[in-house]
């Protein structure tokens, strides 16, 4: 009886260890089943180390790339050299996370199924750019380096994101990383680097003041030149005299500034800035950017008063900086910015974009006056002419860097409109003046966008 009872036990525990690994076996292929499905070397998914099925389009259907037998690109030069930073080169030397990331909607796979389109041709991933925009945001920019780039900032899509200097992937030249031509080839700009943002940083401290202090509307600020702290001082270009904060913000007056960098103190500045994302790193579609940089060292005053302007040793991205501007038009509240629309495998829908709406940021109160300031800007000191049938807000920054080079030239704004809820952002590396050299290539992209959108 004994025996029985033991061999009894004996089966019970056996077949409890073999229904818990099963159970453990279950959860992990539901868990981990894409990532099986998917590895590197799976070669219903990846051809010769890129992710080698599927098609990925533009927004309106144009072909960006054809993955199903090695890469083809677009016909059009333009379009291979102004989207190759998000769709890669044949030799991972420009990589594409967005394609990746999506590897198992590409490839149609599901837990049930498995790789359900196996031996046929993969999935169309259909991104927010526009082709249109890319090429004329491409040619706008001429041969200047840096990234220019319009999402909607209601929905987060992405619409026109272009770095240069770029190459064509079907017709790489003979370059090294050491020629200045082709310096920083493979960074794509919008997502990977970080600039010294100059006065653009300007409509960040005006935000942490208002929020702060709503009478400093009411506040005037003299201005000789010159803004002395301690035995140092800050400069202007000129002197603006008594002034206004929104004409102090107009004339982008670094003293009326440093008096409101001094008036707020650097804790809270620095409280502002994490609270506005400034510095954060920007995630979506698999990509993950660049942090920016705020401190001041030994919360010296001189410090404190360069860095409410854009400089000491501030660094902004493009994409993170493009968001806050988002929330400035969007009534203080954040929409994330998103680059892969759709993804369809034979007539099953495996992935829809989801917009993810942000934290409010900011007060509308807050938003209204900056978006009343910056528009003020456009329409007295940049041009309203520059951008016909719209109502455009914008701050141009002079971003000063050491090497004896020219100074990073800024463009940042937004649209106010309900059809083309646009936010915008140029950045053009060792170029001068953000009004001379960003404001026309701000102006011919935006005109792509109305045309495209049309």
């Amino acid at each position: 009886m004994n025996r029985i009872a033991s061999r009894t036990m004996a089966l019970i525990l056996f077949v409890l260890v073999l229904l818990g690994g099963f159970v453990f076996f279950l959860a992990e292929y539901f868990i981990k089943a894409d990532d099986w499905a998917i590895f590197p070397g799976s070669p219903h998914v990846y051809n010769g180390g890129n992710i080698g099925c599927g098609v990925v389009t533009d927004r309106d259907g144009a072909l960006l790339l054809d993955l199903n037998d090695g890469r083809e690109y677009s016909n059009l030069l333009p379009l291979r050299q102004s989207t190759v930073h998000w769709v890669g080169d044949r030799y991972g030397s420009i990589s594409a996370p967005s394609l990746s990331h999506y590897a198992a909607e590409m490839a149609g796979f599901d837990v049930v199924n498995g790789v359900y389109n196996y031996g046929q041709t993969g999935g169309v991933a259909e991104l927010t750019l526009s082709a249109k925009v890319q090429m004329a945001a491409l040619e706008a920019m001429g041969e200047y380096k840096g990234t220019v780039a319009v999402f909607n900032y209601k929905t987060g899509q992405l619409l026109c994101a272009v770095t240069t200097p770029t190459y064509d992937p079907d017709n790489v030249p003979d370059f090294s990383e050491e020629d200045e031509q082709y310096k920083g080839l493979y960074v794509n700009r919008f997502t990977q680097s970080s600039y010294i943002p100059g006065s653009i940083f300007k409509i960040v401290t005006l935000a942490a003041a208002l929020e702060t202090n709503p009478e400093i509307v009411n506040q005037t600020f003299a201005c000789t030149g010159e803004y002395k702290i301690g035995n140092e001082k800050i400069t202007c270009e000129d002197a603006h005299w008594e002034q206004t904060l929104k004409q102090a913000f107009c004339n982008s007056c670094n003293c009326a500034f440093a008096e409101i960098a001094l008036q707020l103190g650097a804790d809270t500045l620095t409280r502002y800035v994490e609270r506005f994302g400034i510095t954060d790193a920007v995630t979506f579609d698999g990509v993950t950017t660049a942090k920016g940089n705020f401190e001041i060292v030994a919360a010296a005053d001189l410090n404190l008063a360069w860095a409410s302007i854009g400089q000491h040793r501030d660094l902004v991205n493009p994409c993170a900086f493009l968001t806050f501007m988002g929330a400035v038009a969007n009534d203080g509240k954040v929409t994330m910015p998103y680059l892969v629309e759709e993804i369809s495998v034979d007539g099953h829908r495996t992935y829809d974009a989801k917009p993810k709406a942000g934290q409010r940021i900011m007060s509308k109160e807050t938003a209204a006056v900056l978006r009343d300031y910056l528009q003020n800007n456009v329409d007295t000191k940049y041009g309203a002419e520059n951008f016909p049938g719209l109502t455009v807000g914008a701050k141009t920054g002079t971003g000063e860097v050491d090497g004896g080079k020219k100074p990073n030239a800024m463009f940042t704004g937004f649209v106010d409109s309900q059809e083309l809820p646009l936010a915008f952002m140029v950045c053009v590396e060792d170029a001068g003046y953000g009004k001379t050299v960003c404001v026309p290539i701000a102006a011919k992209v935006l005109a792509a966008v109305q045309q495209a959108l049309k």
